[in-house]
């Protein structure tokens, strides 16, 4: 799967295995069995591979392109977490891992924002009104 993954950053970044090799101070002869998995690349390898890709080192050893519908491995502190249907009355249901990464509980209150052109934001209310006392301070009468 490494191997895979290396090749989709590579080829995403539009990089030939030679820059990449260049950069990661390997041979391109090295970066070629690593792409077809005939061996795999050391820690210090895959920690500049993270970095330059913006990549966590666990998507980039264990992200299965196919287990998220096609979608490329994100960048790191971006997450994919599936797709969810709209119920008959626009309810969706918010899938587990991305409730327990943002700490979303039953009860929660979640604003939506939309931008016709770039979409649906949902963002909890607390963050939101924690930025607009900071923005605006938190006046005492």
């Amino acid at each position: 799967m490494i191997g895979m993954n290396i090749a989709s950053l590579r080829k995403s970044y539009q990089m030939t295995q030679e820059e990449l090799a260049e950069k990661l101070n390997v041979s391109r002869q090295t970066l070629a069995k690593w792409e077809r998995e005939e061996s795999e690349p050391d820690l210090q390898s895959m920690m500049r591979m993270s970095e330059l890709f913006h990549v966590s080192i666990d998507d980039l050893i264990h992200y299965d392109k196919e287990e998220h519908m096609g979608i490329e491995i994100p960048p790191k502190g971006k997450h994919f977490f599936g797709s969810v249907t709209v119920g008959e009355r626009g309810q969706i249901v918010i899938p587990q891992k991305a409730r327990k990464v943002f700490h979303i509980e039953p009860g929660d209150h979640l604003l939506i924002f939309g931008d016709e052109e770039r979409g649906l934001a949902v963002v909890p209310k607390t963050g939101v009104v924690a930025l607009m006392k900071l923005a605006f301070g938190d006046k005492e009468d």
